[in-house]
């Protein structure tokens, strides 16, 4: 059986393809670069991080945008008339009275790892922008139409308009062609394929909370009309009718189904094996209860499909609700190369696991410097929505430890270094050297940013010799807590411990639609030039475990 997620932690809005023997995931990234992480399998069992669309040579630039914004839904495609890769995906640059201004683009690529193209602009209409393939070489482009007129039903319809890769740009304005399968309201992540006569559009609908799902209809003329299946949602965690098209707000905690692991289903995309196997990949997420807080983020699962004969598109269990476990595929079994727990940065480059908000980690982060550590550069405090120097992974499990050695020796008081947990730069808590002047010398303390109000710890603070230090963070379940020791001597706790439910979508005011990242951190708010040296950093996770 194939556990799920397969994805575990921060991996929303998942596009699924295949080109050969090859199955290839892209996820949403937000406001972390790289952006739109790919992932690799041949079993739709095991997957690999194969590379990232927007990496370092991109000049992806995010700074100033706030948390949750940055790069929206993006849709990977294989064109095997061009023998080419397709990307489309939007730069969401604000929400601010419910305008969501988004830019969307399109790059392309021979081969997953690149190069990619320089971004084509597409439009604005709105986001989740999909592209089909026709024949001929046409292609059309489907998406969200925002909605911000009163008196019209929000967030609007899914509307389509045709692209011309010749001339690169879209042909007219986009005209609307769908209005939803069921009355949850919330249409978003259409995909438009095509089967037999028909064309097939599966769309996102409820919002991406807890009454989620994914939707399926068809026509036999691209524009339309469409119509629906009569068992729409296709996949959901909440099942029964709900109206709820009046209520824009997406999160609706009241349709939490508490028979389900998964929680959230929907935003998908399906793929099928060269067997004729239908696997459809979808967002879904696994809250603390009874807080429905999810720490981990929306998270990427597999369901197995099957087409009826009528041809509709159909859970193959004969429900529509998501699974924690489902049936795997005929396809030979494909074990690949995970991200190593341990890292003690003895490559020339830095891993591709590695992740920092609004700008490239390779920016401030150098693998060769010293070789056998990495030293990061400092910059501005964890708040900033510029350049912070935080060098992360995301967070897999609410249980795991994570452990790092640093060599810091800090002048001024604006100088600090050490272990992060962040949700958001108005949500994390830190444990840093610093250097004290009431002590004369540098202290380890603890910073908590909650909500956008920090709070220091001094009572907790620590002064440390100029030598390294072993930092660790401990998550088990709902707690998270902090140790420190000096080499050859024995953890010993530091500060309060932190409830694991207040690092989520649900909790932060500023911020959604991420998940929490362990990691890294250096300040320098005096002159950006100290830096810290790591040794090594250590996340080791206990996958198998549930919520606290």
């Amino acid at each position: 059986m194939i556990q799920n997620p397969i994805l575990p932690g921060f991996h929303p809005d998942p596009c699924i393809c295949r080109k050969g023997e090859d199955y290839y995931l892209a996820v949403s990234s937000f406001e972390w670069l790289p952006g739109i992480p790919v992932y690799h399998s041949r079993d739709l069992k095991n997957w690999e991080l194969l590379a990232h669309v927007l990496g370092e040579g991109s000049q992806m630039d995010l700074k100033r945008l706030p948390s949750a914004k940055g790069i929206w839904a993006p849709c990977l495609t294989y064109c095997e008339e061009e023998d080419l890769f397709y990307v489309v995906y939007g730069v969401m640059n604000s929400t601010d009275a419910r305008y969501f201004d988004v830019d969307n683009f399109v790059v392309t690529a021979k081969d997953m790892t690149g190069p990619w193209s320089e971004p084509t602009y597409l439009h604005s209409a709105g986001f989740d922008a999909s592209l089909f393939h026709g024949s001929g070489g046409r292609k059309w482009l489907v998406s969200l139409e925002w909605e911000t007129r009163e008196g019209y039903e929000k967030p609007g319809a899914i509307c389509m308009v045709e692209y011309s890769p010749k001339e690169k740009r879209i042909l007219g304005y986009p005209k609307r062609i769908w209005n939803g399968g069921t009355d949850r309201g919330c249409i978003e992540a259409p995909h438009l394929t095509k089967r037999g006569k028909y064309y097939y559009l599966m769309c996102a609908e409820g919002g991406t909370g807890y009454n989620h799902c994914v939707t399926m209809a068809r026509a036999e003329n691209i524009w339309g009309p469409y119509e629906g299946d009569p068992a729409n949602p296709i996949l959901t965690s909440s099942p029964g009718e709900s109206y709820e098209r009046h209520d824009p707000n997406h999160l609706k905690p009241q349709y939490y189904n508490p028979a389900l692991r998964l929680q959230k289903a929907g935003h998908g995309s399906y793929v099928e094996t060269p067997k004729g196997e239908v696997y459809l990949a979808h967002l879904a997420a696994r809250p603390f209860v009874p807080e429905l807080c999810c720490t981990l983020g929306r998270e990427t699962a597999i369901q197995k499909m099957a087409w009826t004969e009528d041809g509709w598109l159909r859970m193959a269990d004969g429900t529509n609700l998501a699974k924690a476990e489902t049936e795997e595929s005929s396809l030979d079994e494909c074990p690949m190369p995970g991200i190593p727990s341990f890292d003690g940065f003895d490559g020339p480059n830095l891993g591709n696991w590695y992740y920092a908000p609004r700008v490239f980690p390779q920016s401030f982060a150098d693998v060769q410097a010293r070789p056998g550590w990495v030293r990061i550069r400092g910059q501005e405090s964890g708040t900033s929505l510029h350049k912070a120097s935080i060098l992360a992974r995301k967070l897999t499990s609410v249980y795991a430890r994570v452990t790092a050695k640093m060599e810091f020796q800090p002048k001024v008081y604006q100088h600090s270094a050490g272990l992060i947990l962040y949700y958001d730069n108005m949500n994390y808590v830190n444990l840093r050297k610093y250097y004290s002047e009431t002590l004369g010398q540098g202290a380890l303390s603890i910073v908590r940013v909650e909500n956008g109000e920090k709070k220091e710890f001094l009572e907790s603070r620590v002064p440390v010799e100029d030598r390294a230090v072993f930092l660790r963070l401990y998550l088990q379940g709902r707690e998270a807590w902090f140790a420190w020791r000096y080499e050859g001597g024995e953890y010993q706790g530091i500060g309060p411990s932190f409830a694991l439910a207040q690092f989520s979508d649900e909790y932060s005011k500023y911020g959604e639609f991420t998940g929490a990242m362990v990691g890294l951190i250096c300040a320098d708010q005096l002159k950006h030039e100290a830096y810290a040296d790591f040794d090594f950093f250590e996340y080791v996770a206990d996958e198998g475990r549930g919520l606290g």
